[in-house]
């Protein structure tokens, strides 16, 4: 409208113009004749009119009192009596009415008259078609530039609808995957206006969902693990009671075989594995009873450089024995709220896990480096052992899956639960042959 205001504005400053050009000429025109009329003189009007812009002006004449043509633009009239119609135009003119208007032509008949006396009358044909050409042209400038303006808007407003509708597609499509419970899905939109604020709650949305089926996930296998929990409890406690009995009776035997002369030393060996055996089934229904067992978490507030220094403290005698080197890089340290107890357990079995993985390995280094990582503390514990292989990785934190010979399995996910309990998070990276990492997150 703005645009459309100003062009047509300036179009009728142009023909503004061109009619005051005009009358301009006109009048200088009328006052010649006026001059000739009453003065007499050397035909000025025809050498004005020489030099007079003619446009619009078809013919301008001077007529007498006895009705002949005493001057005109066209020298061919000029001494001839006037017409028939020219007389009745100059009985309009005295009757008041000096326009009329002739097909293309409007003809004027103005009387001139100085000091009460009448001189004669002054004839003007007027080009109307120079009139309507110009307001023809003004028109048709005037419709393609508001086809021009509607057509720019009609642009911009697709373009301001992409803009609207693109996101609202993606949106869309967005609550379609989400429908089909794809919650790792989340929205690229960065904007600061409704669809920015809609795309940012629709991510938050969609995290909570997420969380929410973690959560269902965590309760089912929670539940299903519990009821594992009870029955594995019943059969361990059968299992260790018969258990005892034979690692009894196994050292009453010894000790009857040491006492006597014969060759006893065979036997004494096999019942010597024998109890060994037994002392790891024992072992492994420990751990057992511990991942099946309702953590309750103990804190108290201690500095983690201090847990993880009494962790390797343990470990460093089989460290040596193995030629293991041990780097530590302590960047940062917290005094957190843990339950000691339960973090040194999760430490020493992931540091006993790479001291196990590096055991033959070429290259003997164990890294442990502490680190700030936005609002959590960040340790890293990385080997150069042999590696986990690729298809092993997502299992790695399952219950009674285990790449160690005779391990069974609980360590790692007991290890998580301990983590996740304290409301972070742990991460493993390997790669076969290159050795491993693991990231553990702790909230600061």
């Amino acid at each position: 409208m703005f645009s459309l205001y100003i062009f047509y504005s300036q179009t009728e400053k142009k023909l503004l113009k061109e009619i005051e050009r005009q009358t301009a000429d006109l009048t200088k025109a009328i006052q010649i004749g006026v001059e000739e009329v009453t003065k007499g003189g050397s035909n000025k009007l025809t050498e004005y009119l020489k030099k007079l812009n003619t446009k619009g002006i078809r013919e301008v004449s001077i007529i007498s009192n006895t009705q002949e043509i005493i001057a005109s633009t066209n020298p061919q009239n000029i001494g001839k009596p006037i017409t028939h119609s020219k007389k009745e135009l100059i009985i309009k003119a005295e009757l008041g009415e000096p326009v009329f208007e002739e097909e293309n032509v409007y003809n004027v008949i103005i009387p001139v008259i100085a000091g009460n006396v009448q001189y004669g009358y002054i004839h003007l044909r007027i080009n109307k078609d120079d009139f309507s050409h110009i307001l023809k042209t003004n028109a048709l400038k005037r419709i393609l530039t508001t086809l021009m303006i509607f057509f720019i808007g009609i642009v911009v407003t697709y373009i301001i609808s992409l803009r609207y509708t693109k996101p609202i597609n993606t949106l869309t499509e967005a609550a379609k995957k989400v429908a089909q419970g794809d919650f790792k899905y989340r929205l690229n939109i960065k904007r600061k206006d409704e669809i920015g604020k809609i795309a940012e709650s629709f991510n938050f949305m969609i995290q909570k969902l997420q969380e929410n089926q973690i959560l269902h996930e965590r309760l089912r296998e929670a539940e299903h693990l519990s009821a594992i929990g009870q029955l594995s409890r019943t059969i361990a406690h059968e299992v260790r009671n018969p258990l005892n009995f034979i690692n009894l009776s196994i050292d009453h035997l010894i000790e009857k075989l040491q006492k006597q002369e014969l060759d006893s030393d065979n036997y004494i060996k096999l019942l010597e594995n024998m109890k060994q055996e037994i002392y790891r089934v024992n072992n492994l229904i420990t751990e057992y009873l511990e991942y099946t067992r309702p953590l309750k978490l103990n804190k108290k507030l201690a500095s983690i450089i201090e847990i993880i220094e009494d962790v390797v403290s343990l470990v460093e005698a089989t460290a040596s024995k193995y030629g293991i080197n041990i780097y530590k890089d302590y960047d940062v340290d917290f005094t957190l709220n843990l339950d000691v107890d339960l973090i040194k357990s999760c430490f020493l079995n992931i540091i006993t896990n790479a001291l196990y993985a590096m055991k033959d390995s070429d290259m003997k280094n164990l890294f442990i480096k502490t680190e700030l990582s936005e609002d959590n503390l960040l340790i890293k514990i990385s080997d150069t052992g042999s590696g986990v292989p690729e298809e092993y990785i997502d299992k790695i934190f399952e219950p009674f899956f285990s790449t160690k010979k005779g391990g069974l399995g609980l360590g790692l996910p007991l290890s998580k639960r301990v983590i996740e309990e304290h409301g972070g998070k742990i991460e493993f990276s390997s790669r076969q042959g290159n050795g491993s990492e693991v990231k553990i997150y702790i909230p600061v």
